[in-house]
């Protein structure tokens, strides 16, 4: 076979297989953009100097194992709440503090997978951390368990405040997903310290458009929240 032609053919050869890595990366990028419903982002996208440990992920929450939906660490949020954030960690970064987000957009499969787990009272591997003083049976009654969640709308957030320099949670008297008493936000089971802290992130995110719920200390929702009656179901990945 002649030189020349050898060479071309290898040229050829060169340039399909960088054609093949192009489409590769565009189909990548395709499926990534199809997994955000219009109107969410990806909030270190917007606002990286936001800490977060998404709970569900992992091991480390009520149930003890990694929650349907849940297969990226990273926090997937309406547009408008993203920037609202924004504008309280700006405030958090000028006193040397930081948000820390366990959760925010929770797909209904993971709301769900919840479900199943509160009808199976014969569970109870993470009951002593949790929920050490609430029957597995009432978490339906006592409303620390529903069917639908105003996470999976997309504007809610369930987060705390960290020391930057420490890396430390300011301590909140309850920790996060406690099911009892003690994670109501004017809980009077508190240290003096522990109520101010719990003031401070309340009133930060109500100046900032946000509305808290009156059992958990962390659990916000945006005011205005782009969609009130739309529970999705798109996965965190």
């Amino acid at each position: 076979m002649p030189v020349r032609f050898t060479g071309i053919l290898f040229c050829i050869f060169v340039i399909m297989k960088k054609l093949i890595i192009l489409l590769c990366i565009l189909t990548c990028v395709s499926i990534s953009s199809q997994q955000l419903h219009k109107g969410f982002v990806i909030l270190s996208d917007l606002e990286d100097t936001i800490q977060f440990e998404l709970r569900y992920l992992g091991n480390n929450n009520f149930i003890g194992k990694p929650i349907d939906g849940y297969y990226k660490n990273c926090v997937i949020i309406t547009k408008e709440t993203a920037h609202a954030l924004k504008k309280v960690q700006q405030i958090l970064l000028k006193e040397g503090l930081s948000l820390k987000i366990f959760d925010a957009y929770r797909p209904q499969q993971a709301v769900d997978h919840f479900v199943r787990w509160a009808k199976q009272t014969n569970d109870t591997l993470m009951k002593k951390e949790y929920y050490p003083d609430v029957p597995k049976s009432e978490l339906f009654a006592q409303g620390f368990i529903a069917t639908k969640s105003g996470h999976s709308r997309g504007s809610t957030v369930d987060l705390t405040i960290i020391n930057r320099s420490t890396g430390k949670e300011l301590d909140m008297g309850s920790s996060y997903d406690f099911f009892g008493k003690k994670s109501h936000p004017f809980s009077k089971d508190l240290q003096k310290h522990q109520q101010e802290n719990r003031l401070y992130l309340r009133k930060i995110m109500l100046a900032n458009g946000f509305n808290p719920y009156e059992n958990e200390w962390w659990h916000f929702t945006l005011k205005k929240e782009p969609f009130p009656t739309t529970y999705f179901n798109f996965p965190i990945q």
